[in-house]
């Protein structure tokens, strides 16, 4: 029997672009600017493109920024927030008939993902919301919140599900714990054959309940 969901926020309940592509623009600017030819633009159009998916200090890694353009992005993003209000996916209201406690997990500046839940408004329809926030020096990661939150609520791994987009981040804290994983195909997200199952909606999930 399933006892707990756990969901993350970017491209599984809402678009991380849904209010608009100029809310990373100055980073993007500031990450441009620091540039000193160690990154092609080419490079960096993915780069900016990835990081509406994957948080900041993932993709820096992944295409090589140097320091001074990971220092400029970091500047810009931390003081970057939603101000503005947000509807997420289409299909948000099936959340509040999942019979299940439902988490709320995510990764990035804790300003910006703070500043998501309260445009979304739907924190009242979790048990608990968890920042993963990569700007802060105890961060712990996913696996360890998900691992807290197995302990505070007394649920075994096996009574869990994840439901995300992201391979290597909440899919892979999951498959690490024994929970089950399933990857929201939502527009845009590559499939990825490490999750249990694969859903395009919040509809279907509540089919597999």
């Amino acid at each position: 029997m399933i006892k707990g969901i756990i969901f993350d926020l970017d491209s599984c309940l809402a678009a991380a672009d849904e209010v608009g592509q100029n809310l990373f623009a100055l980073a993007f600017a500031a990450i441009r600017a620091a540039n000193d030819g160690s990154v092609p633009e080419e490079v960096l159009q993915l780069a900016f493109s990835e990081c509406w998916r994957v948080a900041f200090d993932a993709v820096a890694d992944k295409y090589n920024f140097t320091e001074a353009m990971r220092a400029a992005g970091w500047k810009e993003f931390r003081r970057t927030e939603v101000t503005t209000p947000m509807r997420g996916y289409g299909d948000l209201a099936v959340l509040k008939e999942l019979p299940a406690q439902k988490f709320l997990v995510t990764s990035g500046f804790r300003r910006l993902q703070e500043s998501k839940v309260r445009a979304l408004g739907f924190a009242g329809w979790f048990a608990a919301i968890c920042m993963d926030a990569i700007d802060e020096p105890d961060r712990r990661g996913k696996q360890a919140i998900f691992e807290e939150l197995l302990s505070s609520y007394r649920i075994r791994p096996d009574e869990v599900l994840v439901v995300g987009d992201n391979p290597d981040s909440e899919i892979e804290a999951g498959n690490r714990l024994g929970m089950k994983t399933i990857q929201i195909l939502r527009p845009g997200v590559p499939r990825s054959e490490h999750a249990t199952r694969h859903i395009h909606g919040l509809a279907e999930l509540k089919e597999l309940l």
